[in-house]
């Protein structure tokens, strides 16, 4: 059933969730072949970016909480992507090697989600739908 026809079409909690679901299988695919989910794929590509980056400011960039980015940087670590420093209370995130050689493969997936989701939706439509959910999400956040 398409989700235009559910029972529950005109519910945005629904809506969101079921278009979000979509847009993840699309990203899993993408990024399954060098073995990293989307989260850790942009989490990695940020730290990669920006060698020394803290974990704060990872949580900004992501939208998502310092607890959930611990444990994002902690797996990311046990597979000797990314490693911490402490100076005092300053904790700062930078890749390994590993990481920085992935790097290419990684632009690779980021390309192909977003060509397979342009074959899908249109450049336009894409574009035009991640201005607008960003506009509604700070909405929700004010």
């Amino acid at each position: 059933m398409k989700a235009s026809g559910s029972r529950f079409s005109k519910c945005l909690y629904f809506s969101a969730n079921a278009f979000a679901r979509k847009v993840e299988k699309l990203a899993t695919n993408s990024w399954k072949k060098i073995n990293l989910t989307p989260s850790h794929a942009y989490l990695l590509m940020t730290v990669i970016e920006e060698p020394g980056v803290q974990p704060g400011k990872l949580a900004e960039e992501m939208q998502l909480t310092p607890s959930t980015i611990t444990r994002l940087i902690e797996k990311m670590e046990e597979n000797k992507l990314v490693v911490r420093t402490t100076e005092g209370k300053v904790t700062n995130v930078y890749p390994t090697p590993k990481a920085n050689q992935l790097y290419p493969q990684m632009k690779d997936c980021l390309d192909e989600f977003y060509t397979n989701c342009i074959s899908i939706l249109g450049a336009e439509e894409m574009k035009r739908t991640a201005i607008n959910i960003n506009k509604l999400s700070d909405k929700l956040s004010s």
